[in-house]
């Protein structure tokens, strides 16, 4: 199988807050992976594809956010998202979040 991953993807477990932009509904979860561009979010309700979210990630005592759009949802497992903007701070804290994973 080709793999189409712009980016590498890391096992990182990270609490998770999702917002729904549009109805304002939360869910949470845990990230069972996550790249520069994206996360795998375990959850037993995940948003439907298409869905625009903003999602929070915590470590420690740091939060990453940003707005987010669901790539796909399996109903009781969870959803796979594609970060839209951030910051460039932000993305400072992602990348240096990955690179201690990397290392380790």
């Amino acid at each position: 199988m080709l793999e189409r991953r712009r980016a590498p993807r890391y096992p990182v477990s990270l609490e998770a807050e999702v917002t729904e932009v549009e109805t304002g509904a939360k869910l949470s979860g845990r990230t069972s992976d996550v790249s520069r561009l994206g996360c795998y979010i375990d959850t037993i309700t995940p948003s439907p594809n298409g869905t625009k979210i903003v999602v929070r990630l915590k470590h420690s005592d740091e939060i990453f956010q940003t707005g987010a759009v669901v790539i796909y949802s399996s109903q009781g497992l969870g959803m796979g998202v594609a970060f839209t903007n951030f910051s460039p701070d932000q993305q400072a804290l992602l990348d240096g979040w990955l690179a201690t994973v990397s290392v380790s």
